[in-house]
Order: C-alpha cells, then structure tokens, then sequence
C-alpha cells in the first residue's frame, strides 16, 4: 500500500495544497486542492473516493476533476461518504447552482459520478488485499475517518477532528495500528480557537494520546498557514516519545 500525499495544508499558498490522499494511484480520501496536482492521465485512474466530511478545503476538487473526467471516462467513479455528507454537498456544491450535478450527466443511467452511502462501522473493500472501515470523529459537521488494513499493516486517518472518546475507542478496537495520520490545525495559543473549530492543538493532542492503546508512528497534518513552524516547536515537547512526521506535500505514506 502506497499512500501519496496530494495536500495536506489548512489552507492554500505557494506550494501549499488542502487535504487529498492517493492510495496506490486509483483512489482517493478527500478531494482537497491538491487533486489539482494530478495530471489528466493521473485523473483517469482514479476509481474512487472516500470523502471524511463536507468541508470545502476536503471536497473542492471532485467538482474540478468531475468537471475535466467528463468526456474522458465512460464509467462511474464512486463517491463514499456518510449520508449526512453526501446530503451536504448534493444540496451546496453538486445543486446546478454552485456547480453541475454530475450524478446525473450525461444522463441518470450513465452519470460520471455515483453517490455511495457508507456509515460508521461499515466496511469497504478496496480491492481482495484492502478493506476500509469507517470510524467516528468529532468536528463541527458530521464526519469521519477511516482505517485502511492491508497485508502489511494498518494505516488510518482522522480527517479534521478534535478530543473525543468516540474516535480513540474505535482506533483501540482495530486488531493492530502502524500508522495514524491525525490533525494538529493549530498553536497551543489558540486553543479556545481550536475548541470552537474542532481542531487539535499540539498540547491537547499529547493528552488524549494517552488513551491510545496501539504506538502507531504519527503523520501530522492541517497545520494552518502561517503557524508551521509554532505548531513544531510545540510538538517537540506535547509529543515527546512518539515517532512523528510533520508532513508535507507529495511525501508518501508507504507500507514495504
């Protein structure tokens, strides 16, 4: 299992792109900015989405790369997510409004894009060696994250999410974790900033990591422009004995 990171960022900038994963070339999670980054040929491949929640940094770009797949591709891509999310962004994005509704173009028995529910607990197979299992998190919209359990090991990803027993006891459930990507968006001195906006500070993150059971290696993500380097410095000392990576755009996220 190979897992690129497309983007990654709480926000844009040069050479900052918003959260997308690429996993082994044909799937994503999350349709942040960073899909703008793949190349048609790189876009073609893609089968299927898995969308953590509705927030426009996490889903933007499906309606650019709907928009471009259009007349290239002759079969459905499959978009996962919960209901609550699918509602979003049928309602907000995908209205003919915001954009065109390409669930139903070119036509309803031939859409480029096919809607598929998936709840918490429910598992998707990937393929015959990966399965991904949706988990619950917190944040100030319905979402989620998922855990992808291949031959080699188990990787998962929160998505946007803040302190809460729901999620930590959904990742002690899995039979093993070797690599948890999790959120840090902002610096310990905005911390009344992350409660209201559901989003993990350095200090608050050290904390709740005690109730992990697993020691998977930590890949950090959603810092928000401008506070890199402060949200860093802080993990030198709220992550103290954990092995983690700040990351960036287009590293990747490998199981050998």
């Amino acid at each position: 299992m190979r897992i690129k990171v497309l983007g990654c960022s709480g926000g844009v900038g040069p050479g900052l792109r918003t959260t997308s994963l690429l996993v082994d070339d044909e799937f994503l999670i999350d349709a942040g900015t960073g899909v703008g980054d793949l190349t048609l040929t790189q876009q073609r491949r893609i089968r299927g989405v898995f969308l953590t929640h509705c927030h426009l940094d996490h889903v933007c770009g499906l309606a650019f790369m709907a928009d471009n797949l259009f007349d290239l591709i002759d079969r459905p891509i499959d978009v996962h997510a919960t209901a609550q999310t699918l509602g979003l962004i049928r309602e907000h994005i995908f209205n003919w409004k915001i954009w065109p509704d390409f669930s139903v173009l070119p036509n309803e028995n031939h859409p480029l894009l096919r809607w598929c529910e998936i709840g918490v607990g429910e598992t998707l197979a990937l393929d015959d060696a990966r399965d991904l299992t949706v988990f619950p998190v917190l944040h100030t919209v319905p979402a989620v994250g998922c855990a992808i359990a291949g031959r080699r090991g188990t990787f998962a990803f929160t998505g946007d999410t803040y302190a809460d027993d729901h999620m930590w006891n959904a990742l002690n459930a899995l039979p093993r974790l070797d690599k948890l990507m999790i959120e840090i968006a902002f610096p310990d001195e905005q911390a009344a900033l992350g409660h209201t906006s559901k989003h993990f500070t350095p200090s608050l993150l050290g904390s709740e990591l005690k109730k992990l059971r697993h020691r998977p290696r930590l890949y950090l993500t959603h810092h928000k422009p401008g506070c890199e380097g402060m949200i860093e410095r802080q993990c030198r000392t709220a992550l103290r004995g954990w092995d983690y990576t700040h990351l960036k755009r287009g590293d990747v996220i490998a199981f050998d």
